[in-house]
């Protein structure tokens, strides 16, 4: 028996073994929206807080709020439903219940071990900033855009009153430990304290010269904490609104002050990178934690005070030795802004170009990371591969377009001249030239191999924001913000003919695969497909689909997607102009839509962070006639 017993459990540990990971992999399929069958990315971070217990961490972000398992850092669920980034969240006092603000103007109510929506409170007009539970439990406040702070009935979700004064925005709130007071800060360069059970505004503390982001009660709630845009932490006296001490030491905007659970401590962070901690009773400084790389957007201590977390604008989360100062664990995965995407001419990598200067490879059928190609100075804005799928160019803010391997990601070259921003890169079927639009208002042409500077096109009156070739490599078009599309000829350079009827600026525009259409998409919410040889508008695709962004065909020519500032995709037939489809699923902005070169799925990149892979195996369209 004893044999039996050992030999069950050696096959259990070495079934252990063989399973995949299942963090990553776990993330890119985690609560994902219908249709979707892969997650790239986390998206930005917001806000974050221990629970009670210490063992979970929750992470406020762009797509949600994600729970990860602590110490080990493992990503455990993903609780959606806000349709726009989360900025707050608060623990009740007994764990069970997280409350969110969200930029949707709502607060969700979550039950913290299962992830089930509870309730949602409407009420505030705009985006809502800030959320506290109020330390019995029975109360919920909430900060907003719409320079109010809201009271809420915890249990029912009844609104209980609305707190007015703010001349501006409200930033920050903050509820004592023994819940009768509110502290509240904002653009209007005040903080101000508000009697919980009746709403009354009680004082106003003046001393800030610039907005604030951020204030805090001490645990003791005798000492409220503040900080802003004046680059101070301030320290007032609750019960008299006296102020007590200037915390002088940052070089930029704080954004986050956090209080350790005795109280000694503050912990304060923002634009420099740098989380400073203070001596609460002395105001002096002790101790700076380097490490981010971008803005500390969020502190949190854990509950025995012996931890502190850390999220910031560079996409990753750290785990601190409160005592020490000292970092030991790095939560990575959360992104930023993913402005363009492209599959490689096999389907197997796509690419997509980032906000934070880098473009990023990724293996198509496991949304495994390959690798991040560095570089650029500033945002990169498009990324497009050659047609034979060993070369990548990018484009963006920094007025150069790069050239990579895209089988080491090694840097090949860099294209510069008298440009500006670079919008748009696109490949010429035959993979010698390089098209580029730009900020100054031309069409760019190079040379692929050498990187020289054949010619400028120009004629357009704004920026050009799109580049395509047709598949003949003959035409070029290009759409730019003086809301019209030009076709060239792209061995001479010379203007063929200007396409109107677009009312806004035209934002992308693309060949059709058999190269007899041109779709553009524009800011004046529609889609318009043209005839490629006589320019003739043929259909015009509308209805709620507001700014268009992106827009492409797919690989038969049978299906058009576009991505739209609503925050969805459209599915369009291309020969009927039906809407066949809207895919939702993102928190911002659609900013690129790519198809896979077999058509079966497309990727989405969005402002909020994530790129989503569709399953396009379900839509049909109609076949275009010969």
């Amino acid at each position: 028996m004893k044999k039996v017993y050992l030999r069950f459990i050696i096959l259990l540990l070495t079934f252990a073994l063989l399973l995949p990971s299942t963090s990553a992999q776990y993330a890119n399929t985690m609560r994902l929206p219908e249709g979707a069958k892969m997650r790239i990315g986390k998206g930005r971070i917001h806000d974050l807080k221990f629970s009670l217990d210490g063992t979970r961490l929750v992470v406020a972000g762009a797509i949600g709020i994600w729970i990860y398992d602590m110490p080990s850092g493992k990503e455990i669920d993903l609780f959606t439903g806000h349709t726009d980034r989360v900025m707050s969240v608060s623990f009740s006092p007994d764990g069970k219940t997280i409350a969110s603000g969200s930029w949707d103007n709502t607060v969700r109510l979550w039950d913290f071990h299962t992830g089930k929506h509870l309730k949602t409170l409407t009420g505030h007009t705009d985006h809502v900033t800030s959320v506290s539970f109020s330390s019995d439990g029975k109360t919920i406040a909430s900060g907003s855009f719409d320079k109010t702070i809201r009271l809420w009935d915890a249990a029912t979700g009844r609104p209980l009153n609305t707190l007015t004064g703010h001349t501006h925005s409200v930033m920050s709130i903050s509820l004592s430990s023994d819940g009768k007071t509110i502290a509240s800060g904002g653009l209007d360069d005040t903080v101000r304290l508000w009697d919980t059970a009746t709403g009354r505004h009680l004082k106003t503390l003046i001393g800030h010269t610039d907005v604030i982001y951020s204030v805090s009660f001490s645990p003791d709630g005798k000492t409220i904490a503040s900080g802003g845009l004046d680059d101070t932490v301030r320290l007032w006296d609750t019960a008299t609104g006296r102020h007590l001490k200037t915390l002088i030491g940052h070089t930029d905007v704080i954004y986050n002050i956090s209080f350790s659970p005795d109280g000694k401590v503050i912990a304060s962070g923002g634009s420099e990178d740098t989380i400073r901690l203070w001596d609460a009773a002395t105001g002096k400084h002790f101790k700076t934690l380097t490490g981010h790389t971008g803005t500390v957007d969020g502190i949190s201590f854990s509950a025995d005070g012996k931890t502190i977390a850390s999220a910031s604008s560079d996409k990753t989360i750290r785990l601190w030795d409160a005592a020490t100062g000292k970092h030991f664990k790095t939560l990575t995965g959360h992104t930023n802004p993913a402005t363009s995407v492209s599959f490689s001419p096999e389907g197997k990598t796509f690419a997509g170009g980032n906000w934070d200067k880098t473009v990023r490879l990724w293996d198509a059928a496991t949304g495994k990371h390959l690798k991040t190609l560095t570089g650029h100075t500033n945002r990169v804005y498009s990324v497009c591969f050659s047609p034979d799928g060993k070369t990548i160019a990018s484009g963006g803010a920094d007025e150069t377009i790069r050239l990579w391997n895209a089988i080491t990601g090694r840097h090949l070259k860099t294209l510069t001249g008298r440009i500006t921003s670079v919008s748009s890169v696109c490949f010429s079927p035959d993979g010698k030239t390089l098209a580029s639009g730009n900020a100054d208002k031309t069409v760019r042409l190079w040379d692929v191999a050498t990187g020289k500077h054949l010619k400028v096109l120009t004629g357009h009156t704004y920026i050009v924001r799109s580049v395509s070739f047709s598949p003949d490599g003959k035409t070029i078009a290009s759409g730019s913000l003086d809301n019209t599309v030009r076709l060239w000829d792209a061995i001479t350079g010379r203007h063929l003919k200007t396409l109107t009827g677009h009312t806004r600026p035209v934002t992308s525009v693309s060949f059709s695969p058999d190269g007899r259409m041109i779709a553009s998409g524009g800011l004046d919410e529609s889609v318009r497909l043209w005839d490629a040889t006589t320019g003739n508008l043929l259909k015009t695709l509308t209805g709620p689909i507001h700014f268009v962004y992106s827009i492409c065909f797919s690989s038969d020519g049978m299906m058009i997607a576009s991505g739209s500032w609503n925050k969805r995709v459209y599915l369009w037939d291309a020969a009927t102009g039906k809407h066949l489809k809207t895919l939702i699923g993102h928190t911002d902005a659609v900013d690129s839509v790519s198809f896979s070169p077999d058509g079966k799925t497309l990727a989405s990149g969005s402002t909020d962070g994530t790129i989503l892979l569709w399953d396009m195996s379900d839509y049909t369209a109609t076949p275009h006639e010969e």
